[in-house]
């Protein structure tokens, strides 16, 4: 049988791991977690499932941590979760035909995602296709961008069942990721140089918000998923101007 490794990185996640772990515990070979520091239950948790524990720092790119647990694998195949996320039954018995293939490094798979009592179907959220099953060596994260996808060495595929993401139960939680996403943001601003003038100040406080609301509401018909769609639409478009903001404020303080 092939060796798949389940690897993660978390932080205070003891809402949501075991139900994470419930769902691979008859696919996973090994499970890798590295731990930034939680102070809950996390790490109770994951051992109770026979995870293997790496204990570091909390980084503000949380890929840099995945990363570690990629590279302390030791399964032939790779599959990278967070602990909001579930694997479907469906998902899993397509996972353990799949890795059985020849010539195919890496698999893209279907997301849902879950928002304010919901799982969005339009506002270019579904299906929201993530790179996260590859070969072991084959493939990493590039630890530059929240939103970025695994690099594959070769070929890969597309799996045709879904991965849930029940990430955002209520909007306090959606809250903490969107600070934590727009301070992330702020530093991407910095470390690329980004000048404070007129332009970038039009075009990250009005331009960017304004064709990406547009984009997922309209465009996208994030109004089919209701209110909750709306919200999803407002708050994405809201990560420029506060991303911006906050990068500002740190300039403006360090003169």
């Amino acid at each position: 049988m092939t060796k798949i490794s389940v690897v993660m990185a978390v932080y205070n996640e003891e809402e949501n791991i075991k139900t994470c772990l419930e769902s691979v515990k008859n696919l996973a070979w090994e499970i890798v977690v590295v731990d930034g520091g939680s102070v809950d239950q996390t790490i109770k948790i994951a051992k109770e499932f026979g995870a293997r524990i790496i204990q570091t720092k909390n980084p503000v790119n949380f890929h840099v941590n995945k990363n570690k647990a990629i590279a302390a694998a030791k399964g032939e195949w790779i599959l990278q979760l967070d602990a909001d996320e579930v694997v479907s039954v469906e998902l899993l018995n397509e996972i353990k035909k799949v890795v059985d293939c020849q010539g195919i490094n890496g698999y893209w798979m279907p997301r849902k995602n879950f928002f304010l009592g919901r799982f969005l179907t339009k506002g270019g959220q579904y299906p929201d296709y993530t790179l996260r099953l590859y070969r072991n060596g084959q493939g990493k994260l590039p630890a530059r961008d929240v939103h970025e996808q695994a690099e594959v060495v070769g070929k890969v595929g597309y799996l045709k069942n879904d991965l849930l993401h029940l990430r955002d139960k209520n909007f306090s939680n959606y809250m903490q990721r969107f600070n934590r996403y727009t301070s992330l943001f702020a530093k991407q601003l910095e470390e690329s140089g980004t000048k404070i003038n007129v332009f970038t100040f039009f075009n990250f406080t009005f331009f960017l918000p304004f064709f990406w609301f547009i984009r997922a509401y309209l465009r996208h018909r994030g109004y089919v998923d209701g209110f909750p769609g709306f919200i999803f639409a407002l708050f994405s478009s809201l990560r420029f101007p506060v991303g911006f903001f906050k990068y500002r404020s740190h300039y403006e303080n360090s003169r």
